[in-house]
């Protein structure tokens, strides 16, 4: 059999890792890995190519994709995916390991019911935002660099008695925000699953902090929060408070770096798990990890399920600023 490999939407650490021993795996089961190149839009234009062991040698400690990756909005066009079908038919790749998010596997579930295309989904996103799992590819990296990123940060706001915000990833989900936030001590964090009084309550807490004597803080912004980006954020503080405040935005170099070994681990268990789980001809499913278990969810359940907020956690960080 001959298994295509590709990965799709926002790169994150460890998706080389998860590339690496899906083709190994492959190989030792007899099978030929293929490698798409620039994800779906790869798929669609036929970049695809065979994909041997030694293609990944010294990859498991690259951040990014040796595949590269891509959006690819003619994806969604029914007539598009027959075109990517007739690419995989004519190179004889019968079943395909899509690395990506919530986008990535809704994509895969329609082609799989349309062409008929055994497919299986390894979670990588830095938002670990997907339902079903507890962790995904890249977030432990992502959290980590946020995180030594303002303790760096804590230093000079300490120093100069100042308030930071600081703006961390996360479009739709305060999963990164508010583990960084936890990680990191930060005294308040905004995220898009706050309450919507949440403003309010951040100044609040930045008084009360004041009133018990604290001179710095620090407070993490997910990029997608429902009050506004950091930026916004940190204007009307200056605008309503005249605050002494700075603002910096972490962006895209919490996606790039060396994965963590959580997941270099993760990525290497769930690539050769999909090659073994396709080898047995099962379909349709993606993986993850539930109180440390390895464990399968079929694609149908992201077009159902919403992922989990950040609940209890997100409630901590009031009490442990104090």
């Amino acid at each position: 059999m001959k298994i295509g490999v590709l990965t799709s939407g926002g790169d994150a650490p460890g998706m080389n890792a998860a590339i690496r021993a899906a083709v190994r795996q492959a190989d030792a089961l007899g099978h030929e890995a293929w490698g798409i190149y620039r994800g779906y839009q790869g798929l669609l234009e036929g970049d695809l190519a065979p994909l041997p062991n030694r293609a990944c040698a010294n990859i498991l400690q690259r951040g990014g994709t040796i595949l590269q990756t891509a959006r690819c909005p003619q994806f969604h066009d029914p007539a598009q995916r027959a075109i990517a079908a007739g690419h995989l038919k004519r190179a004889g790749i019968e079943a395909l390991v899509v690395i990506g998010g919530d986008g990535s596997f809704r994509a895969a579930e329609v082609f799989q019911r349309e062409q008929g295309v055994a497919c299986a989904g390894i979670p990588g996103t830095i938002d670990n935002d997907l339902s079903g799992t507890e962790r995904t590819l890249g977030f432990d990296t992502a959290l980590n660099t946020a995180v030594e990123a303002i303790d760096r940060i804590r230093d000079t706001a300490s120093s100069h008695g100042r308030l930071f915000l600081i703006e961390v990833m996360g479009r739709s989900s305060g999963m990164l925000a508010v583990h960084t936030a936890v990680a990191c001590g930060a005294e308040a964090v905004l995220y898009p699953e706050s309450p919507e009084d949440s403003y309010e309550n951040l100044v609040s807490q930045l008084n009360a902090n004041w009133l018990r004597g604290k001179r710095s803080s620090i407070v993490v912004v997910a990029e997608g929060d429902t009050v506004g980006r950091a930026v916004a954020v940190g204007e009307r503080l200056k605008r309503d408070h005249d605050l002494d405040l700075r603002v910096v935005v972490l962006g895209h170099i919490q996606r790039g770096g060396s994965p963590t070994a959580t997941d270099r681990i993760w990525g290497s268990r769930w690539g050769a798990e999909a090659v073994r789980r396709l080898d047995k001809g099962e379909r349709g499913f993606y993986l993850g990890e539930v109180a440390g278990a390895l464990v399968a969810q079929p694609l149908s359940r992201v077009l159902e399920a919403q992922p989990v907020p950040p609940g209890e956690l997100g409630r901590l960080i009031s009490v442990l600023a104090r």
